[in-house]
């Protein structure tokens, strides 16, 4: 039972959290960009000026429309649920694998471009197409480069792969180094940033995400932002964690659990700054451009799997 209850609070973590990591991101682009800087607590003040808003639904809207915040919503949450956080022994992270990792973002993906495309607005369709060019990218880059891990701890869990490694040690892998480069390649087209989209911009020429999400307001805007602030804190964290799981908790004593998180917060941090300097360096690349990107980082993972095959197994 108590395995459980600390399973559901590292999963409550994840979602309390992940605006605040938001929040980290966007102060430190400010700076960088020398621009007054906001608050770490504003995602929080937006998600709840939103949550205070009416809704408001087109005439022709369906139950797609209203239905699809709360989907979304609910599969980026199960997604976190399966990934360890603080700490691997838990049973949420121990009872899915990453298969069922990706289908919880394939099922989040599918219904949001439906949303876009119920209503039957122009920016609504264009979003819905472009999102799933890109998720038809993306998803095989991030199988490839799970399943090296996968391969090396001959297991799909994300939980017992994460303790095969930390109790590996140090240990440089070259397939390790092109899988992480793909995984982090994907997780900025798989979230909205630059430079396969902008998630500050509502141009027509740019913009991917935004245009799905467009005709939402109050609350079911809200679960959506929320929704996209969780999915980069898993993103975040699976690079942390699975390249680099020193720190986390392998047994549920308290001292484990402190040091658990006190490790996951440094890394976040650490990545944060990485992404925003990645932003600022980055300018933001035409639509027709990111298949080039997301092929490149399938190659990147292709060749850490097959670094595993030649090197690591003497295939």
């Amino acid at each position: 039972m108590t395995a459980w209850i600390l399973a559901a609070l590292q999963t409550l973590l994840f979602v309390f959290m992940a605006p605040l990591l938001g929040g980290w991101v966007g102060r430190v682009k400010c700076h960088m960009q020398n621009r007054a800087a906001p608050s770490l607590l504003q995602p929080y003040r937006d998600l709840a000026k939103l949550f205070r808003k009416h809704t408001v639904l087109a005439e022709q809207a369906s139950w797609i429309f209203r239905g699809t915040p709360y989907i979304v919503f609910g599969a980026t949450i199960l997604t976190a649920a399966v990934v360890p956080l603080v700490a691997v022994q838990l049973p949420t992270a121990a009872i899915a694998d990453v298969i069922v990792l990706v289908g919880f973002l394939a099922l989040a993906r599918f219904f949001t471009a439906l949303a876009g495309m119920d209503i039957g607005t122009a920016f609504g369709g264009m979003g819905s197409s472009r999102e799933m060019m890109i998720g038809a990218l993306a998803e095989p880059v991030l199988l490839m480069a799970v399943f090296t891990l996968a391969m090396t701890a001959s297991t799909t869990n994300l939980s017992e792969a994460t303790t095969f490694t930390l109790n590996s040690g140090l240990v440089l892998r070259p397939s390790f180094i092109f899988a992480m480069l793909g995984l982090m390649m994907v997780a900025v087209a798989e979230t909205g940033r630059v430079p396969v989209d902008n998630p500050a911009t509502h141009l027509e020429l740019t913009m991917v995400h935004e245009a799905m999400i467009l005709e939402y307001s109050g609350r079911h805007l809200a679960l959506i932002v929320w929704a996209g602030q969780i999915k980069l804190m898993i993103y975040m964290v699976l690079v942390a964690n699975i390249f680099f799981p020193w720190g986390i908790a392998t047994e549920l004593a308290a001292n484990d659990l402190a040091v658990g998180l006190a490790a996951i917060a440094a890394k976040l941090i650490l990545l944060g700054v990485v992404l925003v300097v990645w932003e600022t360096v980055m300018a933001k690349m035409r639509l027709f451009r990111v298949p080039q990107f997301l092929g490149f980082a399938f190659l990147l993972s292709l060749l850490g799997m097959l670094t595993h095959v030649v090197l690591e197994t003497g295939g």
